[in-house]
């Protein structure tokens, strides 16, 4: 299955996508958010689609991001060969874990405004995976996979000044608002032979920034969704943002960044489109 969300910000109803249009399942559904996903929401959603005639969407709605706002962004730095040797470090001997702001999530084609005050905002394509049930110290990586609903894109968007110049964590070069569109699906799990295994492209202005694979993670999303349980609880409906590949703007020579007016264009295989206009503060 392959969930959206559309409508205005901040009063999205859930949908899904099934051959080429989008579908209303808001009568059956209050949201695609914690609740849903912990009360075998998914299982639910499949009977339904079986058995109802449900709505079409109009063309013209908003693309919203296809999860409600989660209770936790966890991300997953350096977690490809290739940009760990871009950014000049080691690969990690254990995953390297920071948190975006939950209020960052945004749509996929969604304008993202670049900050006040920034002059390096970066981009990163990264696949995205969102759980299906409450975590914690989950016995292997084999469980650790069962509690997987499905993936998506994240753009990764980091204000690197921010990041690395300013002091203190990532969190406040990774946090700014509509700093993680999301989508436009979720695909779930079952949906995705080899998740390890899947094509990744960014282009700013229809130049080609990034291209990749998920075959290259250092770790894969199942092992994961095991670490971090082994340190904290993760909820039903929360996001992991599993890492990009090389060709950043900081890992430039000499660095890029994103100004006024560029496109982003994002697409995994299999998780689909997103494209996005920076506009100045």
């Amino acid at each position: 299955m392959k969930l959206i969300r559309f409508g205005n910000p901040g009063e999205e109803k859930p949908g899904i996508a099934l051959e080429g249009k989008r579908f209303d399942c808001s009568d059956y559904f209050e949201d695609w958010n914690h609740d849903f996903f912990r009360n075998d929401g998914l299982m639910a959603l499949q009977e339904i689609i079986g058995k109802r005639s449900l709505k079409e969407v109009p063309e013209e709605e908003r693309w919203g991001s296809p999860i409600a706002r989660p209770g936790t962004i966890l991300c997953i730095g350096l977690n490809y060969s290739d940009h760990a040797r871009e950014s000049g470090m080691d690969l990690p001997k254990e995953p390297v874990l920071f948190m975006k702001a939950a209020n960052t999530i945004g749509g996929p084609f969604d304008p993202v405004t670049i900050p006040k005050r920034s002059v390096k905002t970066d981009w990163e394509v990264e696949m995205g995976v969102v759980l299906k049930r409450d975590v914690l110290y989950l016995e292997d990586v084999a469980e650790a996979e069962k509690m997987i609903a499905g993936y998506c894109i994240v753009h990764d968007i980091s204000e690197r000044e921010f990041q690395l110049n300013r002091g203190g964590q990532w969190v406040k070069g990774k946090s700014c608002p509509g700093f993680s569109p999301v989508g436009p699906f979720l695909v779930t799990r079952d949906e995705i032979d080899n998740v390890l295994d899947l094509r990744m492209i960014l282009k700013v202005n229809q130049v080609v920034k990034q291209s990749g694979n998920t075959g290259n993670m250092v770790f894969n999303p199942s092992y994961i969704v095991w670490y971090i349980s082994q340190f904290m609880k993760l909820e039903a409906g929360d996001l992991i943002s599993t890492g990009t590949p090389h060709g950043v703007g900081l890992g430039m020579k000499p660095p890029q960044y994103l100004m006024d007016g560029d496109v982003v264009e994002l697409e995994i295989e299999l998780l689909g489109q997103q494209k996005q206009l920076f506009k100045d503060y």
